[in-house]
C-alpha cells in the first residue's frame, strides 16, 4: 500500500466515524451515543483508567460496537525501524534522564547511516547532536531558541571535543535560509507543530539530501484551524482544529498516580463550577477557567468557585448550594471520562493522518519517504519517525 492509498483509506474511515471523536467531552451531561451507554456505564472508574493506558485493548473493547475499527487498526500499524542501540561513554549520557536517553539511542540507531553534516533543529542542549557527532558526523550545527541552552550545549561540546556549533535562533521569526544546504542531514526529535513544519519547508527549498524527524505537539504555534500540507490532505473533507490535534497527543503509557488523583479533583471541581455557572447564565456550552496552582485543589470547592467566579466575572448568589454542584461535577466527571475513552480510540489514527500529510508533502517535492516507529511506546507514545531522502538507497 502506498502512502497515498493509506492516507485515503484512513481519511475515509475518520470521516465516517467522526461522530465518536470530533466532539468536546466537557459539553455532555450524559453519554451522547445510545449504542455505547450500556458498555460504558458497566465500566468502573478503575477499568476506564486502565483501558485508557492500553490502546490495543481499548480498540478491542469497542470493536464489537463501533464499525471499521479493524480496518482502522491495520491502517495505523507502522513498520518498526531496525534499531540496535550503540554503546556510548558515560559523558555522552551525563545529564540525560534514563528514559530520554533510551529514546535518543533508539532514534539515532533508526537513522540512515550517513556521515553527512547534520543540522539539529530545536536542539535544546544538543543531546541528539552530540550523539551524532560522536558517531562520526563531520559537523553538527545545532539550532536552539534559548541562549542559555546554546551556551550549555556549546560548553559541553568543547569539553568533549565534538564538532558542534550552536546558534541561538528563533526559527519561526528569523531568516534560517543560510542554515540549509543540499549536502546535509536535517534532524529533529520531537520538534513541535510549526517548528518541524518550518524545518520541512526550508529543507525542501534547499533540496536537503536527508530529512529525519519525529513530530510532536502538532497544534503548537499554528492557527486553530489546521492547514493541511499535502494536496491529498487539502482535498479531505475533514476539518481539524486544535482540539482534534491535541487528541493525537493524549495517549499515556503509565498507570494512574497521585498526580492523577489531583487531576481528578480538579476536573470534578471545574465541571462542578461549570454547572453552577450554567445555572446562573443559562449558557449551554462548557467555558474553560484559567489554569491555577494545584495547591488550590487541597482547599475547599467553595473557595475554588469564588476564585473561578471572579475570573469569569460571575456574581455567585450567597445562598448557592455548593455541595449540590460538587455532586454534579463528580457525576459529569464520570461522563467526561467515558466520552474521552471513546475519543481516545481514534487518537493514534489522528496522529497517523497528520504524519501521512507530512510524508505526502515531502513526496510531492520529490523525496523518497518512509514512516516507521523508532522505539517502544513505553519510552514515548510519540514514537513515529519520518525519513525522507533525495537518494532512496540511503533510507533504511
Amino acid at each position: 500500500m502506498t502512502l497515498a492509498e493509506q492516507f485515503t483509506s484512513l481519511d475515509s474511515i475518520l470521516k465516517r466515524t467522526r461522530i465518536y471523536w470530533q466532539c468536546t467531552a466537557f459539553d455532555f451531561d450524559a453519554i451522547p451515543w445510545p449504542e455505547l451507554r450500556g458498555i460504558l456505564n458497566s465500566l468502573t472508574d478503575e477499568q476506564v483508567a486502565t483501558l485508557d493506558t492500553k490502546q490495543n485493548e481499548l480498540i478491542d473493547f469497542f470493536n464489537p460496537h463501533i464499525k471499521l475499527l479493524d480496518e482502522l487498526q491495520l491502517l495505523c500499524k507502522l513498520p518498526q525501524a531496525n534499531t540496535l542501540r550503540y554503546n556510548y561513554p558515560f559523558w555522552i549520557s551525563n545529564g540525560i534522564k534514563g528514559r530520554k536517553f533510551e529514546q535518543l539511542q533508539d532514534f539515532v540507531s533508526a537513522l540512515p547511516n550517513t556521515k553527512l553534516p547534520v543540522l539539529e533543529w530545536c536542539a535544546g542542549k544538543g543531546h541528539l547532536g552530540r550523539m551524532l557527532a560522536f558517531n562520526g558526523a563531520t559537523q553538527v550545527s545545532s539550532v536552539e531558541l534559548q541562549a542559555t541552552l546554546c551556551e550549555q550545549g556549546q560548553k559541553a561540546a568543547l569539553q568533549q571535543g565534538l564538532a558542534m556549533q550552536f546558534s541561538q535562533v528563533d526559527v519561526l521569526k528569523d531568516d534560517t535560509t543560510s542554515l540549509f544546504n543540499t549536502q546535509m542531514h536535517a534532524v529533529a526529535l520531537h520538534a513541535c507543530g510549526a517548528l518541524h513544519q518550518a524545518m520541512m519547508r526550508k529543507a525542501i527549498a534547499a533540496n536537503v539530501q536527508q530529512i529525519s524527524f519525529s513530530p510532536c505537539c502538532y497544534h503548537l504555534f499554528t492557527p486553530n484551524d489546521y492547514l493541511p500540507m499535502s494536496e491529498l490532505a487539502k482535498q479531505s473533507q475533514l476539518r481539524l482544529t486544535h482540539r482534534d490535534l491535541k487528541l493525537a497527543l493524549q495517549e499515556t503509557v503509565t498507570a494512574p498516580t497521585r498526580v492523577d488523583k489531583i487531576r481528578k479533583t480538579e476536573l470534578e471541581w471545574r465541571l462542578g463550577f461549570d454547572a453552577l455557572r450554567r445555572s446562573i447564565t443559562n449558557e449551554l456550552h462548557y467555558v474553560s477557567v484559567p489554569s491555577v496552582n494545584k495547591a488550590v485543589f487541597s482547599g475547599s470547592f467553595k473557595s475554588f468557585c469564588e476564585w473561578a467566579g471572579d475570573k469569569k466575572a460571575l456574581k455567585i448568589p450567597q445562598d448557592i448550594d455548593y455541595e449540590y454542584f460538587l455532586s454534579v461535577g463528580v457525576a459529569r466527571k464520570k461522563v467526561t471520562d467515558r466520552v474521552e475513552l471513546v475519543r481516545h480510540v481514534f487518537r493514534r489514527a489522528i496522529e497517523v493522518w497528520l504524519v501521512l500529510d507530512r510524508a505526502l508533502y515531502l513526496q510531492q517535492h520529490g523525496y523518497q519517504v518512509s514512516i516507521k516507529t523508532f522505539c517502544e511506546k513505553q519510552l514515548t507514545p510519540r514514537n513515529i519517525l519520518i525519513l525522507a531522502n533525495t537518494n532512496p538507497s540511503t533510507n533504511n
